[in-house]
């Protein structure tokens, strides 16, 4: 079996990776992030997961380099990472009683043979009606300013949603587990 990589930085993909129960390390992917002009949600974290996977093929060689990326779609419009208390308010104001799509981009790399697969998992999370001052309690509780839609899905951010819907739920923590078990398998992996 060729050793496992994690090509992310995210301790919540690498809590998530640890449930297969498969050795794997993790290394940080170097790369820009930016949308491009005319770049639909699901083209760009495919594209993102794949550039994140490749980034690391020439210092891991003989490796499944696996690489993750996410979106959040309110509508037509992107939401990413708020960064700060401001834009997260924003971000979850806009989202009050609507239905945020959360696309998750996942790519398994074989650096050995060259060969690429590539999926694109989506979430739907309905969002309860929020108060300004219920949305400013969780953020001040969670401070989730790294989390693309301003909430922490495995934490008190499930109080935000009035349902969700979807193919697998650990898609919306950034690391859709299904699918890449398939992946695995598509290589040999034997998941415990």
């Amino acid at each position: 079996m060729l050793p496992l990589l994690l090509a992310s930085s995210s301790p919540y993909r690498r809590e998530l990776l640890e449930r297969l129960r498969l050795p794997f390390v993790c290394a940080s992917p170097d790369i820009d992030e930016s949308h491009h002009p005319h770049e639909s949600a699901i083209t760009l974290v495919k594209r993102l997961a794949q550039e994140k996977a490749r980034a690391l093929a020439a210092k891991y060689p003989d490796h499944l380099i696996i690489g993750s990326d996410q979106v959040a779609v309110l509508g037509e419009q992107i939401l990413g990472k708020p960064h700060t208390f401001e834009r997260a308010l924003e971000q979850l104001s806009a989202s009050s009683g609507k239905s945020v799509s959360f696309l998750t981009g996942l790519a398994l790399y074989n650096s050995q043979t060259g060969q690429c697969q590539v999926d694109c998992v989506p979430f739907t999370v309905h969002m309860r009606e929020l108060s300004p001052p219920r949305i400013s309690r969780y953020l001040h509780a969670e401070q989730p300013y790294d989390c693309a839609g301003s909430f922490k899905a495995e934490g008190l951010g499930v109080s935000l949603f009035r349902s969700t819907e979807g193919p697998d739920a650990t898609s919306l923590i950034g690391l859709p587990l299904i699918r890449l078990v398939d992946m695995l398998t598509a290589e040999g992996i034997e998941i415990p």
